[in-house]
């Protein structure tokens, strides 16, 4: 397998993702305190959507993917802020590729993208049912620094489906 900067010809295609889970962290809100609590689901949670690589309102995107032979069976997409931070806009591995620490060695291109264009910070969005997720962005060093209580709906605490922000801070970046 071997990871490669990707050009322009890949932007549009569609890679639909899904994830099932029978956890989430629940928001839980006391005298203007915030709290994640993991919880079990009452019945497991089946999410689902379709993103597209390189979309317009992507500013600069750069995109990296993993191939097998010619085939991509997983990629990560960033892009440099306005305020010195890397976003990264989709990590994906195909499900029967996951367990490989290819994630890992997507996440290693991303940090080192951020020092070489002196970013102060890395950071990302998930979801606060994609218990998975989170937990591997935790190994990798991450760490929630916010949330979006009506980002996807009007109903997101209740859907259990909250937007979580993380970053990891560089190390190369002096304050």
């Amino acid at each position: 397998m071997e990871i490669r900067k990707c050009d322009s010809s890949y932007k549009g295609i569609s890679v639909p993702f899904s994830y099932e889970t029978d956890e989430y962290y629940d928001l839980e809100i006391k005298e203007n305190q915030f709290t994640f609590i993991k919880k079990k689901c009452d019945v497991p949670m089946k999410k689902g959507f379709d993103f597209h690589l390189l979309e317009d309102w992507n500013e600069d995107p750069v995109l990296y993917g993993v191939f097998e032979e010619e085939k991509m069976i997983g990629f990560i997409e960033i892009n440099k802020e306005w305020n010195q931070r890397l976003r990264i806009v989709n990590l994906y591995v195909q499900k029967e590729y996951r367990r490989n620490h290819l994630g890992s060695q997507l996440m290693e291109i991303a940090f080192q993208e951020a020092a070489q264009q002196n970013c102060r910070a890395v950071v990302l969005e998930t979801q606060s049912c994609n218990t998975k997720a989170i937990s591997f962005y935790q190994a990798m060093g991450f760490e929630i620094i916010g949330f979006d209580t009506l980002c996807y709906s009007n109903s997101d605490i209740e859907n259990k489906e909250i937007r979580i922000e993380m970053a990891r801070k560089c190390s190369n970046h002096c304050e």
